[in-house]
């Protein structure tokens, strides 16, 4: 992956709202915004996790074309809203793209299931030939990366990763990529979820979600050691990566610096669960520090991936203590205990890391011995200079990248 790569706009929408304002007030007010989940389709377990991070469709408006609205699932109307806004944000209007090869790398965790559902539903009901070509066209993963080259013109390469909480790291690397052979001048890349009672349900069913079991209600608690599971939310985060070079001939700010990123999987993970493997992905990520000539010392903070899931969390403590030192380790962010699991904010967390105040870390009351962990108590702290952001997902994909201040 190029190392002269930077970010140049930020689009994003979720519980919190539209626009980088509303996830930068949410973060630093360590809001969690709560709303109930429809439960009336008996997707759920009994004595179910009742709350999601949902979006307001009032927040949508003022982003899509209401006549394309009609056509599009919602995961895509998010993932075209924050293609919009990180346009908006990067200063590349329509006119400013317009014959220029830019890539789309979108990263789901589960796709269009209410759509999917949807079309299976009508099979069922009534045979194959009853099945909707519309509902069709929405129940793919990669519908929401086609919708965006539609609604904004791109013709570049188009890219979607399914590889659950990694999947907006890796669609990143991947967007990336499309730069080292000459593939693309611009790249979009980020993630969008959406959080339906079919998704949120089958979470529930595998007792993902927190319960509120440790008391004070449903939350993620990263690293606490009454930590019960990750609660789920919905939205979109897409950024705009572009060549520094070309980011100083128009004179765009400069989010961020991508300098590296690094890719491994977990062999020991089960489909459904994180696995050991502490020592296979700790090398891997030390082999790439490595590569990039960078040690411990030269990180000023991690964005984790913590969410508050037992295994999750005990997996992403092991390896940072192995790699970064269990004595040294930098200031440690949790964005997920305030934004939720899914749905990209957690990317746009990071990038925000660099310039923005994160509050207290939301559950989190006591270390969990075995973790050894505390994350970020809501102190001022120093703008950092570089990040290491870390995200280890269920299944086994992992991905880690090295984020530097402009």
């Amino acid at each position: 992956m190029r190392s002269d790569l930077v970010v140049t706009g930020l689009g994003t929408i979720g519980p919190h709202g539209a626009g980088v304002e509303a996830l930068a007030a949410g973060l630093a007010q360590s809001r969690v915004v709560r709303c109930e989940v429809d439960q009336s389709p008996a997707w759920h377990p009994a004595q179910p996790a009742r709350f999601a991070g949902r979006v307001d469709p009032a927040q949508l408006k003022p982003w899509i074309d209401a006549a394309k609205a009609r056509r599009q699932s919602l995961p895509s109307r998010l993932a075209v809203a924050a293609g919009r806004m990180a346009f908006e944000d990067a200063g590349l209007e329509r006119a400013a793209r317009a014959g220029r090869d830019v890539a789309v790398s979108l990263g789901t965790a589960f796709g269009p299931n209410d759509f999917t559902a949807k079309l299976l539903d009508q099979i069922a009901g009534a045979g194959p030939q009853s099945a909707s070509p519309f509902l069709f066209m929405e129940s793919v993963a990669n519908a929401h990366a086609g919708q965006v080259a539609l609604d904004s013109e791109l013709r570049g390469a188009n890219i979607t990763v399914v590889q659950r909480e990694a999947s907006g790291l890796l669609a990143l690397i991947q967007g990336a990529a499309c730069f080292d052979d000459g593939a693309c001048e611009l790249a979009l890349v980020g993630m969008v979820d959406e959080m339906g009672s079919l998704t949120h349900g089958m979470l529930d069913q595998y007792a993902a979600l927190s319960r509120g079991a440790a008391g004070g209600g449903e939350l993620g608690r990263a690293f606490d050691a009454g930590r019960d599971g990750f609660f789920a939310a919905e939205g979109a985060t897409l950024l705009v990566l572009e060549r520094a070079s070309d980011a100083a001939a128009r004179g765009a700010r400069v989010r961020a610096r991508i300098t590296g990123a690094v890719r491994a999987n977990d062999p020991s993970a089960p489909r459904t669960d994180w696995g050991s493997g502490v020592a296979h992905l700790s090398a891997a990520l030390a082999r790439g520090m490595q590569r990039h000539g960078l040690s411990p010392a030269d990180f000023d903070a991690v964005v984790s991936g913590a969410s508050g899931s037992r295994r999750g969390d005990w997996l992403e403590a092991q390896v940072l203590k192995r790699v970064l030192g269990a004595e040294a380790l930098p200031t440690v962010l949790a964005p997920k205990a305030t934004l939720g699991e899914f749905g990209g904010g957690f990317l746009g967390a990071a990038i925000l890391a660099l310039s923005s105040p994160f509050g207290p870390t939301p559950g989190f009351e006591s270390i969990d011995p075995e973790l050894g962990i505390r994350p970020h108590d809501g102190r001022e702290l120093a703008p950092p200079q570089r990040l290491l952001v870390s995200s280890l997902a269920a299944g086994g994909a992992a991905a880690w990248l090295f984020v530097d201040a402009p």
